[in-house]
């Protein structure tokens, strides 16, 4: 069996900004399992919040011994983009293999349609409400936000989209003071859901603090490990195979955070369809969906996912599973 390790980038339709900074392109890693006869394919996207780099990935990867099956890859990489990017391929390879679909192999329904969240860049006021308007047909909005003067950004979205839902996604970027002045206007503005408002080593005290909007852990939930810490401080898990390490994982977070009491929102880093194609499989009823990634990219991989008034759709066997 051999595995190819590839660095590809996605130019974006436009620069992307959140309260950590912004960028113009996608940069991912996409592995390639062949046995000879058949390939599998994986993507994960490096992320530096996570001490990431697309050299740092690749060299993980090459790490693992010829011959790897995705029940020994748990053990050998930690949860992250790595060991995304190989299991989704070993799924994939698996499939073909077995000559069905990934959702076959894990024993689950056969996958259909769910809106996605179309996610609004941070911005200025005036260029998000003109955002928000150009695409308040869509049923569900992202909206990044993450800075100490965003009650004008949050007004402004609302009126260039009065009818969609709304999500908020801080990213860490607002204190505790920051949190509680903005979270009744949230429930005034109809905000569905806030990600992660506090950075996810000062998350504790979410737990003293009211909660009129429901609270989603984005950079404190990662993989069922993390749940023990998320009890009386998040109502929602955002799960997202770069940081649950793969489908394997993702999978048993899911029913982990269910079993637990949990919401379940499943997201993505920016990346292509086939980053995404594994995470449809997990967003099968979930509370929110955010698998946007494609939408924001100039071009997308040959036979990409396909999104319409239904949702974003399960992919076919050319792309993934």
């Amino acid at each position: 069996m051999q595995i190819d390790v590839m660095r590809d980038v996605f130019p974006l339709a436009q620069v992307f900004t959140i309260s950590r900074g912004s960028r113009t392109e996608a940069q991912v890693i996409t592995v390639r399992i062949s046995d000879g006869g058949l390939t599998g394919r994986g993507e994960c996207v490096p992320y530096a919040r996570y001490g990431e780099t697309p050299e740092t990935v690749a060299a993980q990867i090459a790490s693992l011994p010829v011959g790897i099956d995705r029940a020994a890859l748990q053990g050998l990489l930690p949860s992250g983009a790595a060991r995304n990017a190989v299991d989704c391929a070993l799924w994939d390879l698996e499939a073909k293999r077995a000559g069905c679909r990934v959702w076959d192999l894990a024993g689950l329904a056969a996958p259909g349609p769910e809106i996605t969240a179309y996610t609004l860049s941070l911005d200025t006021p005036e260029a998000m409400q003109a955002q928000a308007a150009k695409n308040a047909y869509r049923p569900l909005l992202k909206i990044k936000l993450g800075t100490p003067d965003d009650m004008p950004r949050l007004e402004a979205v609302r009126a260039g989209a009065p009818n969609a839902r709304i999500i908020v996604d801080a990213n860490e970027g607002w204190s505790a003071q920051v949190y509680s002045d903005l979270a009744p206007h949230l429930l005034r503005l109809g905000v569905a859901l806030v990600e992660q408002p506090l950075p996810a080593d000062q998350d504790e005290a979410l737990a003293d603090m009211a909660r009129p909007v429901p609270v989603c852990a984005d950079e404190s939930c990662h993989d069922r490990a993390s749940l023990a810490h998320l009890g009386g401080k998040y109502d929602v898990v955002n799960i997202k195979l770069d940081k649950t390490g793969g489908l394997t994982e993702a999978l048993a977070l899911r029913d982990a955070a269910l079993s637990a009491g949990f919401g379940v929102m499943v997201g993505c880093m920016v990346g292509s369809s086939l980053a995404m194609a594994p995470a449809t499989i997990v967003a099968q009823g979930a509370l929110f969906t955010d698998l946007d990634g494609p939408l924001l990219l100039a071009e997308d991989r040959p036979s990409p996912l396909r999104f319409d008034a239904a949702g974003v759709h399960p992919p076919e066997p050319e792309l993934w599973g």
